[in-house]
């Protein structure tokens, strides 16, 4: 006979992982504007303001603007496979496949996952659950996963994404990241969180601050990308 505390704990962990995935944000168009704030080896950076138009699985579409210029400084395209980056500032273009992002973030990410990143879906989640415990307020679940172990925190009452830790299961990397989610609205029909904290930490530490001031899902959206011709390629 199977021990009834285990079969009462994975009854436990597939209705929180149930709950889970019904605050999983399924959209076909997301659009915002967002107060970024970044600090990184050198310092705080300037603030900027980020225009974000995704169109779901096929492209995501930033534009970023130094906030105290008003001026646009970067227009990116993310698709599946690529990466273009208009630096507006220097008039260059530049052509990169999706390892640019890694390469950039030191995070593996493929376009999923920051696609979900940005939306506020869980990133990295894993199947193998390794840990379960509930308290008042929380509810923690750690997976183990191909790059990371993986500390989930989700609200009690309706389990919604609170933290994220993840450490790289190679041992001989440093690699940490934690996300934190907070500010919720339910405007949509979605539970979306209005603020969050990225730390992303191995040899060097970057902290994201950012705060959502609009967001829309599901409205007509474009995501033309225009290259001038004087512009040189890098």
């Amino acid at each position: 006979m199977p021990n009834q505390s285990n079969v009462d704990s994975l009854l436990r962990i597939k209705k929180t992982m149930d709950n889970l995935q019904q605050n999983y944000i399924e959209f076909k168009t997301f659009s915002a504007k967002i107060k970024a704030e970044y600090q990184d080896s050198k310092g705080k950076q300037p603030d900027v303001t980020a225009i974000v138009r995704i169109i779901k699985d096929s492209a995501i579409w930033i534009s970023l603007t130094a906030s105290f210029l008003n001026i646009e400084i970067y227009r990116v395209l993310i698709t599946k496979d690529s990466v273009i980056l208009l630096n507006k500032q220097e008039r260059e273009v530049q052509y990169r496949s999706l390892d640019y992002l890694q390469e950039v973030t030191e995070i593996p990410f493929d376009y999923k996952t920051l696609q979900d990143l940005l939306v506020g879906n869980p990133v990295f989640m894993d199947s193998n659950i390794v840990y379960y415990k509930r308290t008042e307020n929380q509810v923690l679940i750690s997976s183990v996963g191909k790059f990371f172990k993986h500390l989930l925190t989700l609200s009690a009452d309706n389990h919604l994404l609170l933290h994220s830790k993840l450490d790289d299961v190679d041992i001989s990397r440093n690699r940490t990241a934690d996300l934190t989610y907070g500010d919720y609205e339910n405007k949509t029909g979605f539970n979306f969180s209005t603020y969050r904290e990225i730390t992303v930490s191995e040899k060097n530490k970057l902290d994201i601050r950012l705060n959502f001031k609009q967001y829309e899902f599901n409205k007509e959206l474009s995501v033309t990308f225009n290259i001038p011709k004087n512009y040189s390629r890098k």
